[in-house]
């Protein structure tokens, strides 16, 4: 009894002691999905700061756990566990990552918005946080390479403009460019006086995102315009928290590629062998022309933003940003400043929300005309300056009596291009204000029912002068009457904009209705005042001409409904569009959509830890296209002579008006679109993508075509006569490779196919269209029914027994025997087999890594400037020497008229482009935690890799190249400080 006394008093004493007694805890935490270890989790006791993380093989130890505590697990992009301590030795955790944001992304569409996971249409969205990076100075090169069916392409020149292309476009003589709507205004897509781009006054800092709608199933609500799909660009909103953001980017740019042409020596050499009377006019010099055009570039890019609550309960946003970028040429330079406010308070207990945005920029550039030509051309034996030239000091050909030589001079060789572009002062100012106020108010009797009143206004007045002096070799129009020029143009484009519709929203069980209905009214006003050159004695009274264009007026009246029951989506949309560019009887087209998804995820693998994502989409919608070049073409209108253009009837000139040619049955022209989707998503998200085909057929093409004689003012006249198709695949794939606390690496892929191939056009007939390479009157570009739009029209090259082209010998193609058009064929086009768009961006730590590539595989290049200008024949033109690309050793080729359309100078001009290179690293705790600064370097247009002989595989001319404004590569410096 005595022992069970003595064991029973040390096991009462020891009690406490085992109550607190601390044990260590070990494990492995793994990923649900995968089954693999997770790396980098942090495992901390609840309410302290012990605790410890998983090593790369997911194992943990932690030591001082006391029964009762718990174990909290938590890692970036996983749901938090809870673990209770019970005293045990080891413990296997299995972590589930937290639903991916996909599901909640709310995408842009016409007059509303939609979570990503219920939308029916193709619509892809590019937030602030997948932008490209680099030196993009216009908004559009936000999202180039991104996605899936849209391409972007951008000129050389500093705040250049784009040709944006969504699947290929849906028009052949209307337009190709998307409507692009801003905060809810729909803007113009023409570029106004003294502007280098109707994109170029938003600044893209001021961007939050932008959304694609593809299809016509998302595109129908807009009707007009539609077509050619839709991109909306939402700038980013005022905040509760105060914060400030200051951005700042310098880039050194210079010219990456010239074309290869005869060195000073070179052609010393040339002209001793071809043309040996010639030697002694040729100079002493080595001067590469080209390289003489062109300099290094700055640019500078600044913006200061400050968000905050204004008067405690108006969240407001308001941006500076200064841009100044310049051009390869010498004198070309582009600066933007700019002001944007963005407000979006909330009344009575959100019952009403108000959006206010503003936008100002001021425009003001020097523009440089291309002289690219003349740099190829020109003499490499001569100096650029000639201390005896009475013309600035420049050389210049010059008669005997020292006047310039320009009666016998070959356009290309005709001007020093040095002295061109330094003479020459071609400014630009454009002053823009484009904002929207929007009242969306949500009625306190019916709060299922929205009312939103949303008003837009967009006016731009530029102005373009300008200036040469006396001694400006190219001053005047004839180069032998020595004034200079002064020139002035002035343009006011204006925008006016007024949207109302009701919204009425009702959810019962599992089934949700949302239904918008509305009224649309726009307004497009332009008008042109055309100086003349004052200094020209020969300048007619009548200048400056004003040009007025008539009022182009669009009114709609839309509807949309979307139905959700369960797994099943469908929407429906309808648009009624006037426009006054036809007449009364043509005025109104009927624009309707219709799309279907089915949510398989949720109705068939509903248990499926792999699968996370699986929608089927099936949509189909007709969209309107009425923007062509001669609006009110129904109209019978007279037009007076010009100032160059008078009849004298007494003592002076009087405008005599002669009636213009008129188009009285146009209509709209439409294209109707059938879209097959399917997105997916694997490991909850963590690898998503969709997949789109498609098909659009385009009917009474809107086309400049040939009338019968006699019955108009004109042998042509704008005619819904034609039809072309589209169809094309589209692969879009996102992953998240690696994702730990530490190391995150994110790529996107995408993939387009397309094919566009005309299918009826006016009486059949081929019709010849531009590509006119050197101003022979013979186009290289076609259309023809069965073919690709702007494909090339050549002859079939011969070649010897060692494979060297035959100068003009070509194949006898319908057999006559006789060498002549009837033998040209169409051969190859712009449009590639395929695109590719890459980007990829790693994390370590706070060190960032990213960068963009593009591919596009089987597209093809008329190269224009071997075609017009490497023939031996071209060495003397009148009284001056030309110098001529080197590709003339390759052929031998003596004169053009009978080359210029050899399809030898079609070219592959397939290319694997780095548009950009970007390393960062970030500073999270900078001023003692006040402030984050990241400081990066990159290079903008890094490389580029085809077997293009031109300066650039990227043509936007309808694939013919005639030279282009370079593309320049710049190593970037960034820095980006937040408060």
């Amino acid at each position: 009894m005595k022992t069970i006394y003595k064991k029973l008093l040390i096991f009462l004493l020891l009690l406490p002691i085992a109550a607190f007694a601390q044990g260590t805890l070990s494990g492995k935490v793994t990923d649900q999905a995968s089954g693999q270890p997770l790396p980098g989790v942090n495992v901390v006791i609840q309410g302290t700061q012990n605790g410890t993380s998983t090593d790369m093989d997911g194992n943990f130890s932690l030591s001082n756990v006391k029964r009762g505590d718990k174990l909290v697990f938590s890692f970036v992009g996983y749901k938090e566990v809870v673990q209770n301590y019970d005293g045990q030795k080891s413990v296997s955790v299995v972590m589930q990552e937290k639903a991916s944001d996909l599901q909640e992304v709310v995408v842009q569409v016409g007059y509303g918005s939609v979570k990503k996971k219920d939308a029916t249409g193709s619509v892809t969205t590019v937030s602030e946080k997948d932008f490209n990076r680099g030196a993009n100075v216009t908004t559009e090169n936000l999202l180039n390479g991104r996605v899936a069916g849209l391409t972007v392409n951008t000129s050389g020149a500093p705040g250049s403009g784009s040709e944006i292309r969504i699947r290929g476009g849906s028009s052949l003589f209307a337009s190709n460019d998307p409507l692009i709507v801003i905060d809810g205004l729909p803007i113009v897509n023409t570029t106004n006086t003294g502007s280098t781009s109707f994109l170029a006054s938003l600044n893209p800092s001021t961007v939050e995102s932008i959304t694609v709608l593809k299809d016509a199933s998302a595109t129908a609500i807009y009707g007009s315009r539609a077509a050619n799909g839709v991109i909306i660009v939402t700038t980013k909103k005022g905040g509760k928290n105060l914060s400030f953001e200051y951005n700042f980017q310098y880039g050194s740019g210079k010219l990456v590629k010239t074309v290869d042409v005869f060195s000073g020596d070179q052609y010393r050499a040339l002209i001793a062998d071809r043309l040996p009377a010639k030697v002694a006019s040729l100079g002493t010099a080595n001067t590469d022309w080209q390289d003489a055009i062109y300099r290094r570039t700055d640019l500078v890019d600044q913006s200061a933003t400050l968000r905050g609550n204004l008067f405690k309960t108006i969240p407001t946003r308001l941006t500076i940003g200064r841009t100044y970028q310049e051009g390869l040429r010498l004198t070309n330079e582009f600066t933007r400043n700019t002001v944007g406010l963005s407000m979006n308070p909330s009344f009575f207990d959100n019952h009403l929300k108000l959006r206010v945005n503003a936008n100002y920029s001021n425009e003001t550039s020097r523009f440089a005309d291309g002289v690219e030509g003349t740099a190829i051309g020109f003499d490499p034996t001569q100096p650029i300056y000639d201390p005896t030239s009475p013309y600035g000091g420049f050389f210049q050909y010059r008669s005997g009596d020292g006047t310039l030589d320009g009666s016998t001079l070959s356009p290309n060789v005709s001007r020093n291009p040095v002295a061109q572009l330094l003479q020459t002062f071609d400014t630009g100012r454009n002053n823009r204000t484009f904002g929207n106020i929007e009242l969306d108010y949500k009625l306190h009797f019916f709060p299922d029912l929205r009312v939103v009143v949303n008003g837009g206004f967009d006016e731009s007045n530029g102005e373009r002068r300008k200036l040469m002096g006396r001694d400006a070799g190219s001053a005047p129009s004839n180069a032998n009457k020595p004034f200079g020029k002064n020139e002035l143009d002035l343009g006011l484009q204006r925008n006016k904009l007024l949207d109302t519709y009701f919204v009425y929203n009702k959810g019962i069980n599992d089934f949700n209705f949302e239904l918008t209905v509305g009224h649309s009214y726009q307004k497009f006003q332009e008008q042109y005042l055309y100086q003349g050159n004052i200094l020209d004695p020969n300048l007619s009274d009548q200048f400056p001409e004003a040009d007025i264009k008539t009022d182009v007026v669009l009114i709609a009246y839309f509807a949309r409904t979307n139905l959700s029951y369960k797994d099943f989506l469908l929407t429906l949309s309808y648009r009624r569009d006037g426009t006054s560019r036809f007449d009364n009887n043509n005025r109104w087209g009927n624009f309707p959509a219709a799309a279907f998804a089915w949510k398989l995820k949720d109705a068939l693998f509903k248990s499926s830890t792999a699968i996370s994502d699986l929608k089927l989409r099936l949509g189909y919608g007709i969209t309107g296209q009425q923007n062509f070049p001669e609006p009110n073409a129904y109209l019978q209108k007279y037009n007076t002579g010009s100032g160059t253009s008078q009849y004298y009837f007494g003592p002076g000139p009087i405008p005599i008006g002669i009636a213009a040619r008129i188009s009285p049955d146009l209509k709209w022209e439409e294209t109707t679109t059938y879209n097959a989707g399917i997105d997916f998503g694997f490991a909850n998200n963590r690898f998503t993508g969709s997949v789109d085909a498609f098909y659009k057929d385009t009917k009474d093409l809107l086309v400049d075509a040939a009338i019968p004689d006699g019955s108009n003012t004109s042998n042509r006249a704008y005619q819904n006569i034609g039809s072309f198709t589209t169809k094309g695949i589209e692969l879009t794939l996102n992953a998240n490779v690696i994702k730990t606390d530490r190391f995150n690496w994110n790529v996107n892929f995408n993939a387009t196919t397309f094919q566009r191939k005309i299918t009826e056009l006016a009486y059949h007939s081929d019709i010849l269209t531009g590509g006119d390479v050197a101003g022979t009157g013979s186009p290289v570009l076609i259309f023809s029914e069965g073919y690709t739009p702007y494909s090339f029209y050549v002859f079939k090259q011969l070649y010897d027994a060692n494979n060297k082209p035959i100068e003009g010998a070509y194949a006898d193609l319908n057999g006559d025997g006789i060498k002549n058009d009837d033998d040209r064929y169409i051969y190859k086009n712009q449009d590639p087999d395929l695109t590719l768009g890459f980007a990829s961006t790693m994390n370590v730590g706070n060190l960032d890594f990213s960068f963009n590539l593009r591919a596009s595989i089987g597209n093809h290049v008329f190269n224009g400037v071997n075609a017009s200008q490497a023939q031996y024949a071209l060495l003397q033109n009148g009284a001056a020497l030309n110098n001529l690309p080197s590709s003339v050793l390759d052929t031998d080729f003596t004169t053009t008229s009978n080359v210029l359309h050899s399809d030898i100078f079609v070219e592959n001009a397939s290319f694997l482009r780095m548009d950009n290179i970007t390393l960062g690293y970030t500073f999270p705790k900078w001023l003692e935690g006040k402030a984050s600064l990241r400081l990066s370097a990159g290079v903008q247009n890094a490389f580029v890799l085809t077997k293009y002989s031109g300066l650039d595989p990227e043509i936007t001319n309808n694939g013919l190249d005639k030279t282009i404004y370079p593309r320049q590569r710049s190593i970037l410096f960034g820095a980006n400080v937040k408060f």
